[in-house]
């Protein structure tokens, strides 16, 4: 068997490399390379290493400590003496598994809270920002009819462009496809409107703008549990949600309906993002958990999902977005933006596991000693 160049594969050597890299553990993804499906390539030809893997989640702020990883790895193999590596993304296709597609989208990931004032908003603009930054393609949708933030968080306030067939462009802004409700509403106007209203509005903004090859779309719910939330579970193909709480007990409390809620319309629940974990003193630098600790990890471990990140309250995420520049745009090496950065490395990891194990486990048979039907 020959490689690259007329090269013949060193076969027995190759095995040896393919078995080291696939036990090193992904940390975002919790699973070993091997068991993650990541390995494309693993082959030792004369005395180079050529090995190829395949994320599938975007991993641009990772590539370089993997890429360190994977070579040491290599280069501790006897007779290995150089390697050659590449990195690449290709995301899952997650919300074609839940109904009918939507258009130019790959996955959909609803970001909610069951109650308001934890940041919700704040955190999908940040981890959508976030996601683009480590190289997928993003859009956010606002999903929030009464109370539009993203528009002012963003800094945008273009008029979307009407095309022939009456659909949508989406607004660009920071790299990001974008709609809103916002974008088309003085900021003044109240949106009195019952709630069929409300969501006839929220599907037309979804279904009428024209994604354009989405890998993700994160959607900025509005907080609770009502009608908007149900409608977009039940008729959009949601690939999975992430809740946001803050460690205060009132918060924690709503959030755990919020992940009842997803369970029951059998929307997968990612993982819990802890917002305001600790509370940054901006003139000593004085860290202090003034709402508590340990209730996103309580939060995350009683409903068996990861506990994604964990976000300080600090003036400088708050003073960025109201600007229109959130922290991962405005600072994009500070803290808090490696932060929003390693939190969405482990959304999309947590979704891209999902799909798998839905992929490779098949459905759960269990015979009817009565002879009755089986049960999928």
């Amino acid at each position: 068997m020959f490689g690259l160049f007329g090269k013949k594969i060193d076969q027995p050597r190759s095995e040896v490399l393919r078995a080291a890299l696939g036990a090193l553990i992904d940390p975002h993804a919790g699973e070993t390379l091997a068991d993650a499906h990541f390995i494309e390539r693993a082959e030792v030809a004369g005395d180079v290493a050529h090995i190829d893997v395949v994320l599938d989640y975007p991993a641009a702020g990772f590539e370089a400590e993997l890429t360190e990883l994977l070579e040491r790895t290599a280069l501790g193999i006897e007779g290995i003496t150089s390697a050659k590596t590449t990195i690449a993304f290709v995301s899952p296709i997650g919300s074609s598994q839940n109904g009918k597609p939507l258009p130019g989208v790959r996955n959909i990931i609803a970001v909610a809270s069951g109650k308001g004032g934890v940041g919700k908003s704040t955190t999908s603009v940040n981890l959508a920002l976030a996601l683009a930054a480590e190289g997928a393609t993003v859009g956010l949708l606002d999903a929030d009819i009464y109370g539009p933030s993203q528009p002012l968080m963003l800094g945008s306030k273009h008029t979307p462009t009407v095309n022939a067939d009456r659909s949508m462009a989406p607004v660009m802004a920071h790299g990001l496809q974008t709609m809103s409700i916002g974008y088309l509403v003085d900021d003044a106007q109240a949106m009195v409107w019952r709630g069929p209203m409300v969501t006839s509005a929220l599907m037309q903004l979804l279904n009428d703008t024209r994604w354009h090859d989405l890998d993700y779309l994160i959607v900025d719910m509005p907080p609770g549990t009502g009608d908007i939330q149900l409608t977009l579970a039940q008729k959009v193909p949601v690939a999975g949600s992430v809740i946001v709480t803050t460690p205060q007990d009132i918060a924690l409390i709503d959030a755990r309906k919020a992940i009842t809620m997803f369970e029951k319309v059998n929307v997968p629940v990612l993982g819990v993002i802890e917002n305001m974990s600790v509370h940054i003193c901006s003139n000593c630098g004085h860290i202090e958990p003034i709402f508590g600790t340990g209730g996103g990890e309580k939060l995350a471990a009683e409903n068996h999902v990861a506990l994604l990140g964990q976000l300080p309250l600090d003036l400088a995420i708050r003073t960025d977005v109201d600007e229109g520049k959130p922290t991962v745009v405005r600072s994009p090496d500070s803290p808090n933006a490696l932060i929003y950065r390693q939190t969405a490395r482990k959304l999309a990891a947590a979704l891209g596991r999902h799909l798998r194990q839905d992929q490779f486990d098949g459905p759960n048979i269990t015979i009817d000693e009565d002879g009755g039907d089986a049960d999928g």
